[in-house]
This record gives C-alpha cells, sequence and structure tokens, in this order.
C-alpha cells in the first residue's frame, strides 16, 4: 500500500438565497453556473457531503473510504478510536451577502438524545469584511429564559443581542448553546464539528422563496442556549510571524494562525492527529518525506498524521494560514 501524503479535496460549492461572489472574487474559486455561493465546503465528513481527493493516486477516494483503509496512519488513533470513519471537522468559507438568521447549536449530549448526532462547537476567523459590517455573537446584558421569551415575542430579540463590528483577521470562538449570526458583508473561515443540527431562532420575519415565513425552532432552542453573559466575545490574539499564534482550543479542535514570510519547518511528532492547513493569503509549498504539494488562497489540504514532519516555503511576500488539529501539541 502507497504512503500518505498531503491531501487536497474537491470544494462542495453550496448557493445560498444570502450568498454571494466573494468566494470567486476575494478567494480565486470557481463556483461554475450558480448565481451565487454562500459556502465552499473545504473538508466535509457530513452525511452526503462527503469531500473527494482530488490530487495524487488516491484522487477520487471520499475521506470516509481514506479513514477505513488508513484509520489510525489518517487521522490519529485516539481521533479514530472515537470517531470512526466519521471525520470530525467541517471546514468552510462562508461568503454573507445579506443577514443571517439568528440561530444556536446545540451540545454533544443534547444532540445524541434529540438527533443522535455530535454537537456543533464553532469557530469564525473573518478573512474580509464591507465597511461597518457586523456580526452577531452572545447577549449584551444579563438575559434569563423569560426575558428572552418576551423580547422575541415583542419582536424585540435585537436589542439584547450583542452585535460588533468587525475588520479582517477578527476571532470569535462559537461554544455550542452560544446565539450567533453572520452578518452582511463578511467572508470568513468557519472550524466546527461534524454536524449539520441548527436551531433558527428568528430570521427578520422573512419569507422563502414561496413566500412563507421560514421555519424558526424556539421550543429546541430554548433548550440548547446557553444565557450566560459575557463582558467579552471576540478573542484577543497577539499575531506573530514564523510560529503558530493560538485562536482557539476546546475539546473538538485546536486553531492556529500561522504568519510566514521565510521558511519554517513543523514537528508533530507529538501529535496523535491530523493537521490542516486553510490558505488565507499567499502561496506555499508543503513539503513531506512523502510528497510536496503547492497550495494558494483559498485552498485547504489535510497532513495525513503518519507524516510528522513538514517544511513551510513561502512562494509568495507572505503566506497566511489557519493550522487546525485535534489535541495539544
Amino acid at each position: 500500500m502507497e504512503g500518505l501524503y498531503p491531501l487536497k479535496f474537491a470544494p462542495i460549492y453550496k448557493e445560498k438565497i444570502w450568498g454571494g461572489n466573494k468566494i470567486k472574487t476575494i478567494l480565486n474559486k470557481d463556483f461554475g453556473v450558480l448565481p451565487n455561493c454562500g459556502e465552499s465546503w473545504e473538508l466535509s465528513g457530513v452525511e452526503g457531503n462527503v469531500s473527494v481527493v482530488s490530487n495524487g493516486f488516491l484522487a477520487g477516494n471520499t475521506i470516509e473510504e481514506l479513514i477505513e483503509i488508513y484509520m489510525g496512519d489518517l487521522v490519529g488513533d485516539q481521533v479514530f478510536e472515537t470517531f470512526g470513519i466519521e471525520f470530525p471537522l467541517l471546514v468552510k468559507f462562508i461568503d454573507a451577502n445579506d443577514d443571517l438568521s439568528i440561530q444556536v447549536h446545540p451540545g454533544d449530549k443534547l444532540s445524541k438524545e434529540r438527533h443522535n448526532a455530535f454537537g456543533k462547537t464553532e469557530m469564525w476567523y473573518v478573512i474580509q469584511a464591507d465597511q461597518g459590517a457586523k456580526l452577531q455573537s452572545g447577549f449584551n446584558q444579563e438575559v434569563d429564559e423569560d426575558k428572552f421569551l418576551f423580547k422575541l415575542e415583542h419582536n424585540e430579540l435585537t436589542d439584547i443581542l450583542n452585535f460588533e463590528e468587525v475588520t479582517a483577521g477578527d476571532v470569535f470562538f462559537i461554544p455550542a448553546g452560544r446565539v450567533h449570526a453572520i452578518g452582511k458583508g463578511i467572508l470568513l473561515a468557519e472550524i466546527q464539528q461534524t454536524s449539520d443540527v441548527t436551531y433558527r431562532i428568528f430570521d427578520y420575519n422573512r419569507c422563502d422563496k414561496e413566500g412563507n415565513p421560514r421555519e424558526v425552532h424556539t421550543e429546541l432552542a430554548l433548550g440548547a442556549i446557553d444565557f450566560t453573559f459575557y463582558p467579552e466575545y471576540k478573542t484577543k490574539y497577539e499575531p506573530k510571524t514564523n510560529e503558530s499564534v493560538k485562536l482557539a482550543s476546546c475539546p473538538y479542535f485546536t486553531t492556529n494562525l500561522l504568519e510566514l514570510n521565510s521558511v519554517i519547518e513543523k514537528d508533530y511528532n507529538k501529535l496523535d492527529s491530523f493537521v490542516i492547513f486553510v490558505c488565507l493569503d499567499g502561496e506555499l509549498q508543503i513539503e513531506t518525506e512523502s510528497g510536496s504539494e503547492s497550495v494558494r488562497k483559498g485552498e485547504t489540504v489535510l497532513i495525513p498524521a503518519s507524516i510528522e514532519n513538514v517544511v513551510l516555503k513561502p512562494k509568495t511576500a507572505s503566506v497566511k494560514l489557519l493550522e487546525v488539529y485535534i489535541g495539544k501539541l
């Protein structure tokens, strides 16, 4: 059996009524004849949307088929033990050309009980934002269920929600239970647990294509919402050059920012996990003992767990990457 190498996957493009064209114009990704594109699923194990390899001798195989064959060599022994052949993370680019609905995701326990699925904790890295663009994360004051329902029933929910103006480089960690929404004019990268369970709370009284009010899931949402008020929702971090800067760390994933202007080597010997690189800007060569791959802005690559040493060589003056894995280094 031939050895594993850095793997690329064919993006899965999603037409959305709220989508735009930044996935094409900013990330240089060709979503074909779609009138607009709200999401590009870069790496997915979601049923019905399983990613397919696009490079090397494994091209044409799904991520699920590869895990079945390579098991811990691909994803890490602990990851394989926990998730089996289901790839545990979903990596997306999202282009919001309109405000998305206010929503919440349940955690693992509730998702298991209700849907026999994993929960959905996620994080956002803002790639580009139009001037004045805002997203919503958490509450702007102390809130309990009664106050929440009163505001919802009186069409005043947005009064108690925390909205923040964002710019490129802003990071938000969205644990399961946090009320959130992406606002108009924002292009971001999203790292999340493999789950498609979403409860829509409020959709600005919009209607679907047929003119019917869009479905909301108030009762389901109430059992999932974390009503805790936090003084700060945006993640603070200090950018550094040529070293990993932690953006998010939780039991489901760790995400770091890597800004490069020279060659660096990464040693993943102590990590029992795959590593995903999401290229946000520039172009680089990823070199490993089992193969080399060129990666440019808008592309995502999976480094199998069996590859312990990686050399990152910028091909442009600077390169910006998200580095994602499960566990800690």
